[in-house]
């Protein structure tokens, strides 16, 4: 063990240690307006209780003032929440009786402050839905619970419709109806096999092109009922073909936690908006990347790309555990009281994962005080094993 406190000894994979100092942190401006050149959306993640079960299978039982609390911090830096989407555990541990709740109080949270806010609805509280007509009257009464509480609709790519659908025109026969009946442009999302496995071959196609035109063909009949498409497959090519054939006023919201920097900033004739996981995890960086692009500034907004090793860490495959590293650095910047998951999915990285997500933000400067970051990680890893 080190006799030098200020130092923390990080397990590597190859079983080896490596012993790391904390950076200072790094002063990052909350925007005095809001945010101009981009739509930017941060989708949450969800803070569990350390009084409920949260065991694999188990309600999920929420830390509501963590929960709340980490909405203000992104509204605070500009951003718009994306509530209630995979980031926050869907199908993976959160289901719908707390999702209900947290669309519900979220919104009211974002009335309060002027917040943007926007919510998944999908099918998952019907898992016995197999046909088209019980799939989409699913979606309709979680697009209910979401006009209800004020929020903008994002339809969330559904499992039970990825397995019932025989081709494209099942998709169309689901979606057309939902966007004709909307009360206002929902946000289309198509989310990869790499977040969710259940979802290969969505839009009724593997090849992702075919997948394309089948979802662009369904926003050109309804372009008035479509704010955009959030796009989720880590692929920066197929999002900018993509982009060029969108109907105009149609926006393309990138999911790619990879390439984000080079697509939020486009190419001089078209851009991303954003919708992404990783914002929550680097909100203060993000944001002042986005300001710079305000004051066209862009080798300020380049700045951005300094975030791609963290983003690439955290969203390793097994891609869908992403959301692991995101509670994490959460609780190590004082967001939360703790580091547990609904559904115990704190198990699905590693210890030498973790360690690393912290040294990658910690030379960011991302953690508002490093020597609670430190004190929180310290005590992390000597419970794992790994002795301080």
């Amino acid at each position: 063990m080190t006799a030098d406190r200020t130092l923390l000894r990080l397990p590597q994979t190859d079983g080896s240690v490596r012993e790391y100092r904390p950076s200072a942190p790094r002063e990052f401006p909350r925007p005095a307006e809001p945010l101009r050149a981009r739509i930017a959306y941060a989708a949450a993640h969800v803070a569990a209780s350390a009084h409920g079960e949260n065991s694999p299978g188990a309600p999920a039982a929420l830390d509501w003032d963590a929960t709340l609390a980490f909405r203000h911090h992104l509204w605070s830096y500009g951003f718009g929440v994306a509530e209630a989407m995979d980031t926050a555990q869907r199908g993976m541990g959160l289901g719908w009786t707390a999702t209900k709740e947290l669309i519900t109080r979220s919104a009211r949270e974002a009335v309060a402050v002027g917040g943007l806010i926007a919510a998944g609805a999908g099918t998952d509280h019907r898992p016995e839905a197999l046909s088209l007509n019980e799939i989409r009257a699913a979606y309709s009464e979680q697009i209910e619970t979401v006009q209800a509480a004020g929020a903008n609709v994002i339809l969330m790519a559904s499992r039970q419709l990825a397995a019932t659908a025989r081709d494209a025109m099942d998709y169309h026969e689901v979606y057309a109806p939902l966007l004709a009946a909307a009360d206002r442009p929902v946000i289309l999302h198509w989310l990869g096999p790499m977040f969710d496995p259940a979802l290969a071959g969505y839009w009724g196609s593997t090849d992702p092109d075919e997948a394309a035109t089948t979802l662009l063909a369904l926003i050109a009949e309804h372009p008035s009922k479509v704010d955009g498409v959030k796009v989720s497959m880590l692929d920066a090519e197929l999002e900018r073909r993509v982009r060029t054939r969108l109907p105009a006023g149609v926006r393309l919201y990138t999911g790619d936690d990879f390439h984000y920097p080079e697509l939020i900033r486009g190419d001089g004739e078209r851009h991303s908006d954003a919708l992404l996981g990783i914002f929550a995890a680097i909100a203060p960086a993000a944001s002042a990347a986005l300001q710079a692009l305000d004051r066209a500034d862009l080798a300020g907004f380049d700045a951005l790309a300094g975030t791609v090793p963290l983003a690439r860490h955290l969203f390793a495959a097994p891609t869908r555990y992403y959301k692991a590293g995101i509670a994490f650095l959460a609780w190590l910047s004082g967001h939360q009281p703790g580091f547990t998951m609904v559904g115990g999915l704190q198990s699905g990285r590693s210890v030498p994962h973790y360690a690393e997500a912290y040294r990658l933000a910690d030379e960011l400067g991302l953690f508002p005080d490093p020597d609670v970051a430190a004190t929180r990680l310290r005590a992390f890893l000597t419970v794992a094993g790994v002795a301080q």
